[in-house]
């Protein structure tokens, strides 16, 4: 009998527990889903019943008309803003209010990730933001494109034999495998002054270990959001993002190649340069590189902090974790955006037929020179990514962390009072949802590059298109991921034919074992030799 009262005090508690941390929204009269104790609307994601993805546009969907809603992860309340003006205040007017990115992992559990320009906070993340800005401009960008032709003419090499060998002179292709492959060896060329062939090579260890680092598996999905919802948790079992190995691979690579060519006054236009650069204090913001329009619809420009001239020395351990950022985001967030590009050019052969037309134009005007500003005026490959950006944009949201206590007003005309964002509570800005808005993209699931033509693309409304981010926390390497895609489609397209497969999956469904975005039961498209 005592042993059943504990048990029924027990569960009283509990209850009142759960119901007093799941009433943060009720009471201020904001929408949100009924949520799982302890794991709030987690469930569905945990138990990998539903894409992220998914549920970000379910929840978008499920309250139409109002200005935020809200959203349990495990135990802590975080907001989804939908009004495009609190998205401004938020990521612009009252960007102060809003600069950090929530907790990811601590510097002292996971010094790679803790000190990357991801994870850095405050004014640290406002001098790395300066010192790496300059190294993303147009000016940067250019002197980088002969590294990625050089890997797409290994691609192309290697595909066309292939393709020779098949007694159907065709090829069925798992573009997610071939676009990973291709942006490792582009990173590794353009990020670490390395010369490899994953196509050829299929397991060679800088592969092997950007898999590990870049592909978010349900373990690192984990621990991705118990150090935001848990952090002491996170820290207290010194649980990092990575390997071991994985982490000292890339220190080794990272540090063996700077002392090599301080030793030997080597000097190779890439990222190890730049950050040697950087730690010297002699990369310098170029002012007449800031227009983004040479570079692509989708790209967004630096802002102010990214414009100062920062003197700070930084430490070594900050130089690999900034290496290692554009590794993870060069490795499968660009492979990504290629890999749908593919998927979505072969569903849509008049599609693909004007691109093949431009870049005979393009070979034509130039006298088959292809350089950066060559790729760069080609619209219509410009509205063809762009258009691949909408429909599957990499960073599904937008996140902040609120550092003071920020009033954004009432959810809706029927809530009594204003709802306060408390200091600490995190803040969600739904770009899978808005991307997919009939009311912004009449018929949001038709892959249509006419949305942005030059007829077409002024109609389209400030903060409903947010590929790469906004505000001054927007993705340093816009430039460098459109560059890198453009150059992939250009070469592919120039020599090889693309169409369905009998494996190709039609309509897409994203799996969910991982949080990237990865299509269930593969990427596949048919290639064929271009006549």
């Amino acid at each position: 009998m005592l042993f059943l009262i504990w048990c029924l005090v027990l569960l009283a508690s509990l209850a009142l527990f759960f119901k007093g941390k799941y009433s943060r929204f009720s009471s201020y009269g904001v929408k949100y889903l009924r949520p799982v104790p302890l794991l709030g609307n987690m469930s569905s994601i945990l138990f990998r019943i539903e894409h992220f993805s998914e549920q970000i546009y379910r929840l978008y969907n499920e309250f139409p008309n109002e200005r935020f809603i809200g959203r349990y992860e495990f135990l802590n309340a975080v907001v989804m803003v939908k009004d495009f003006e609190l998205i401004k205040r938020i990521t612009i007017k009252d960007f102060e209010n809003f600069l950090d990115h929530r907790n990811i992992l601590d510097e002292k559990t996971d010094p790679l990730f803790g000190r990357n320009l991801f994870s850095l906070k405050g004014q640290e993340w406002k001098d790395m933001r300066s010192t790496l800005s300059p190294a993303f401009t147009s000016s940067k960008m250019k002197l980088m494109v002969p590294f990625m032709v050089e890997v797409g003419d290994q691609m192309i090499e290697t595909l066309k034999a292939k393709i020779d060998a098949s007694k159907s002179q065709y090829l069925d292709v798992e573009c997610k495998d071939l676009t990973t492959r291709y942006a490792n060896d582009v990173i590794a060329s353009c990020a670490f002054g390395l010369k490899i062939n994953s196509l050829v090579e299929e397991n060679n260890e800088f592969y092997r270990r950007g898999k590990e680092a870049s592909n978010f598996t349900f373990r690192q999905v984990l621990v991705f959001f118990g150090s935001q919802n848990f952090p002491k948790l996170i820290q207290f079992f010194r649980i990092g993002m990575f390997k071991d190995v994985t982490t000292k691979f890339f220190e080794q690579i990272v540090m063996s190649t700077m002392n090599e060519r301080e030793i030997q006054k080597i000097i190779r236009p890439d990222m190890i340069h730049l950050l040697m650069e950087a730690k010297k204090g002699k990369l310098l913001y170029e002012e007449q590189a800031t227009n983004g329009s040479d570079a692509g619809f989708a790209t967004v420009e630096e802002s102010n902090v990214g414009k100062r001239n920062i003197k700070k020395v930084w430490s070594d351990i900050d130089l690999v974790a900034q290496a290692m950022l554009f590794f993870i985001a060069g490795f499968d967030a660009i492979a990504a955006i290629m890999c749908f590009a593919l998927h979505e050019i072969a569903l849509h052969p008049e599609i693909q037929d004007k691109l093949v037309e431009e870049i005979k134009e393009n070979e034509l005007k130039n006298g088959d020179k292809f350089d950066y500003n060559s790729v760069q005026n080609m619209t219509y490959l410009d509205m063809v990514v762009s258009e691949v950006l909408r429909l599957w944009p990499p960073g599904i949201v937008l996140e902040r962390q609120c550092n003071n206590d920020y009033n954004i007003g009432k959810a809706n005309d029927k809530c009594q009072k204003d709802y306060i964002i408390r200091k600490g509570e995190g803040v969600l800005i739904p770009v899978w949802g808005i991307h997919r808005n009939p009311e912004f993209y009449p018929d949001p699931m038709k892959f249509d590059p006419e949305r942005f033509s030059e007829e077409n693309k002024h109609l389209i409304k400030p903060f409903t298109y947010l590929p790469f981010g906004v505000g001054p926390r927007n993705c340093i390497g816009s430039r460098f991921a459109l560059c890198e895609v453009k150059v992939m489609l250009y070469q592919l397209l120039q020599h090889i034919e693309l169409s369905p497969s009998v494996k190709t999956t039609i309509p897409v469904k994203l799996s969910t074992d991982t949080f990237n975005l990865k299509m269930k039961n593969g990427h596949w498209v048919k290639m064929k030799l271009r006549e």
